[in-house]
């Protein structure tokens, strides 16, 4: 037992040294629920910074395959991943609330996009992205939460993942076929670039305001929702007319973030 708080307490200091916003925002679930919100989203975030920690894709590889084999062959032995904090203290998590472990493998499969400099192809295909990397674990922390199946977290997932490909380097994951439409140049700040950039935020926009409508009909888990509340933030941010997509950080304040989470967890949502 004091090995698996141990895990447990690993995972929320990844968190908070990693993605501190998401880290806040996952503060205002219920206290009991917490824990395992935390091994959720130290998983997706080790998956999602694959790219950043190997200098080969082959690499990549191997570390999302050790993730997809601890999800599914680990996961009938008990042996292996559960030597890992996060691995054991995420199967945990899953065997409790009886999670989908296919779609935990899906968000790691997902990521094998990451470590390649392939262009993402189309629109939908980024929103499918979204939907695998981002959306996966806030259904599955609503779902912690006792929260009724809504397409809110699906929505707002989207949103959140848009925003944060918005957030990279300019070009980095803008569609292929969204680049066509605005004849659109990766390589350099241009009325183009800029016109398909402003398609994915009224895009992302769209995806948070139909997230929005679908919170109010929740009974329960709304609190699922926090780590996109400062969506709209970076968006109005991105929008103003002196940023620069080839130079400028789209990086509201952090006091400006709190401040929004802390008003969304008021209202219990977005």
């Amino acid at each position: 037992m004091a090995a698996a708080q141990e895990h447990y307490a690993q995972c929320e200091a990844l968190l908070r040294e990693r993605d501190r916003d998401l880290w806040l925002a996952c503060l205002f679930a219920p206290q009991p629920a917490r824990q395992y919100i935390h091994a959720i989203y130290a998983f997706a975030i080790e998956a999602r910074d694959v790219r950043a920690k190997v200098t080969q894709p082959l690499l990549g590889e191997m570390r999302l395959r050790w993730w997809t084999d601890a999800l599914t062959t680990e996961a009938a032995t008990g042996e292996g991943a559960r030597a890992h904090p996060i691995a054991d203290a995420l199967l945990d998590t899953i065997a409790q609330f009886a999670l989908p472990r296919e779609e935990f493998v899906a968000l790691a499969d997902a990521h094998a996009f990451d470590l390649y400099d392939d262009p993402m192809p189309t629109l939908e295909a980024l929103e499918d992205y979204c939907r695998a990397t981002v959306a996966g674990p806030m259904r599955w922390a609503a779902r912690i939460l006792g929260a009724p199946a809504s397409r809110a977290f699906e929505e707002a997932g989207v949103a959140l993942g848009l925003t944060r490909v918005l957030r990279a380097p300019a070009g980095a994951f803008v569609p292929l076929d969204v680049l066509a439409r605005h004849h659109a140049d990766v390589h350099a700040d241009s009325p183009g670039l800029r016109a398909a950039l402003a398609e994915l935020r009224s895009t992302a926009r769209a995806h948070y305001d139909e997230a929005r409508r679908e919170a109010a009909t929740l009974s329960a888990g709304r609190e699922a929702l926090l780590p996109a509340a400062t969506v709209p933030l970076f968006l109005e941010r991105m929008a103003r007319k002196d940023y620069d997509p080839m130079r400028t950080a789209a990086e509201p304040s952090p006091l400006r973030r709190q401040w929004r989470l802390w008003r969304a967890a008021r209202g219990v949502g977005l």
